[in-house]
């Protein structure tokens, strides 16, 4: 579904070009540190905040962060440095300033914390649910948290599914995909509109979904396989399609832009979602990662690796990054798009 409409899309592309030297080129650079950082399924849990709990309730805070896990960009950061200093969002948890994802995740803690039913989807539909998110999300500085009022409708619209259905906890869905990655995300479509990151390109529909792939990797990556983290068709999975990865992936030299399109970024343009040039740079991302994977197997065989492995260490790498240049340093920066889909 999501391979097929890559393909076509960098088939048809006339602004982003996959440079298949490019990603076989990455590939050996992305192997040598993924073996020098030991990166594999267990470096999810290994974030300072994600649960390392393994249980019903942390299935729960997966799939609270993965509804809210979209547009995280700043509009005031024009450097993306990602450093609270820059006024951008910013969410205070045991005395330390997150951005980012890492806000959302850091704000969601310390909600749970303080005994803020966060995570729980009747409390969505509660009459005050509004008002706690206000202070759930309240920033630290001038910037207030992107698409807030848009979050709250996505928490709100899950919260009458889970009614509907008499269900009160996502382990229910999960329990529905009997083991099949690709069963629970035909469910979370189905049943969560905002998962449905589908668009038309030169009259062809196009499947992205970003954010039901994360969904369900998380959960296997924090189960590690096991449990609700058991699917038996998990690299049917691709990357993410996102902002951030096709940011690394044009520095590696996997993707190259137009002229008008990396002008239209580098200006910091806003590119609507569904504009034909933001569907050709995540569908090419999308085909670079299938590449780049393709050749991580041909030069490392028995090594277990899969889309999600390499998404994940193309954007803790694209954060590295971040850091060490203090911003988008000589990197072309991300592009933007205000969209609930990523």
């Amino acid at each position: 579904m999501i391979r097929e409409s890559a393909r076509f899309v960098v088939g048809e592309a006339e602004h982003v070009i996959v440079d298949e030297a490019g990603c076989k080129d990455a590939a050996q650079e992305v192997l040598k540190e993924m073996h020098r950082k030991d990166f594999s399924v267990k470096t999810w849990s290994s974030h300072e905040l994600t649960p390392k709990e393994k249980n019903k309730a942390t299935v729960d805070w997966i799939f609270t962060v993965d509804l809210l896990n979209f547009s995280f960009w700043s509009s005031i950061d024009s450097e993306d440095t990602g450093k609270s200093e820059s006024e951008r969002y910013s969410v205070e948890y045991k005395g330390k300033l997150y951005t980012g994802y890492w806000s959302l995740v850091a704000a969601i803690n310390k909600a749970l914390d303080n005994g803020i039913p966060i995570t729980t989807p009747s409390f969505w539909l509660s009459e005050n649910f509004p008002e706690v998110a206000k202070k759930v999300f309240r920033s630290e500085n001038r910037e207030d948290m992107p698409m807030f009022d848009k979050r709250i409708e996505v928490l709100q619209e899950a919260g009458k599914t889970f009614e509907r259905m008499g269900y009160t906890s996502f382990t229910q869905f999960v329990e529905l995909a009997q083991n099949s990655a690709q069963t629970l995300i035909g469910i979370v479509i189905e049943n969560f509109s905002s998962f449905n990151d589908t668009h038309s390109y030169k009259n062809h529909e196009v499947k992205i979904m970003k954010r039901v792939q994360i969904l369900t990797a998380d959960i296997w990556a924090c189960f590690e396989g096991k449990d609700y983290g058991k699917f038996d068709d998990i690299d049917t999975i691709t990357m993410f399609a996102d902002y951030r990865v096709p940011q690394i992936l044009h520095t590696l030299g996997c993707l190259k832009y137009s002229e008008q399109l990396e002008s239209r970024i580098r200006k910091l343009e806003l590119l609507p979602s569904g504009d034909p040039m933001e569907v050709e740079l995540r569908a090419c991302s999308i085909w670079a990662v299938e590449l780049i994977v393709n050749e991580l197997r041909n030069l490392c065989p028995p090594r277990a690796i899969n889309s999600i492995l390499v998404d994940f260490y193309l954007w803790d790498t694209a954060k590295e990054l971040q850091q060490q240049f203090n911003g988008i340093g000589n990197q072309i920066p991300c592009h933007r798009t205000r969209s609930v889909f990523y």
